[in-house]
């Protein structure tokens, strides 16, 4: 059994750090989007994309700008939540992105699938497209620096490889390593030619 370093509690820290801010961010979603509201009358559903967006437009720019910032905004921490509740440094930026994406814009259709049962609130296809389009950008902007310093702060936390036991196995931050070790090799067996 591999024994577990101060790298390996840190990753859980941070893991469940993530977990935990993922769950209090999407209360507060709910909290602020499931909300019955008191109007005296309700906005048709907008089922045909950007028609809301050119509404919004319409508007004038000051109030097109904080209606565009709300629907990025309300989902945008996910895109940083999301990979860090996965906790894992050594994945492909592109698979990350595609990701946390999907998963934004499948919470963003849940929200907007339950604001149908909710007095007042009606369903804005738009809103989907803002809210993934948010996450998309928080994941953008935060998460291909904030693992780059990590993996920077790991790599030098680790000991050199010829010091010590050999085998290179400082504390690595929310780095995952395999339990098997490096692979056995037999120098008696001659290599065909």
């Amino acid at each position: 059994m591999q024994r577990q370093g101060s790298g390996g509690s840190a990753a859980v820290v941070v893991r469940v750090a993530g977990f935990v801010l993922v769950l209090a961010h999407l209360l507060l979603v709910a909290w602020v989007s499931l909300r019955p509201r008191d109007v005296a009358w309700v906005t048709a559903p907008n089922t045909v994309p950007l028609n809301g967006l050119r509404a919004d437009l319409a508007l004038g720019a000051a109030e097109a700008a904080r209606l565009i910032g709300e629907g990025l905004l309300l989902l945008a921490p996910l895109g940083a939540l999301l990979p860090m509740a996965e906790g894992r440094l050594d994945v492909s930026a592109w698979a990350s992105l595609v990701r946390t994406t999907a998963a934004g814009a499948l919470v963003s259709l849940g929200v907007e699938l339950l604001q149908t049962a909710v007095p007042g609130q009606v369903v804005d296809v738009d809103s989907i497209l803002l809210n993934t389009a948010g996450v998309a950008l928080a994941h953008l902007l935060l998460v291909p620096a904030g693992r780059t310093w990590l993996r920077r702060r790991s790599d030098a936390a680790r000991p050199d490889s010829s010091a010590g036991t050999g085998r290179g196995r400082g504390p690595a931050l929310l780095r995952d390593e395999g339990s098997q070790g490096a692979t056995p090799t037999i120098s008696r067996v001659p290599v065909a030619r």
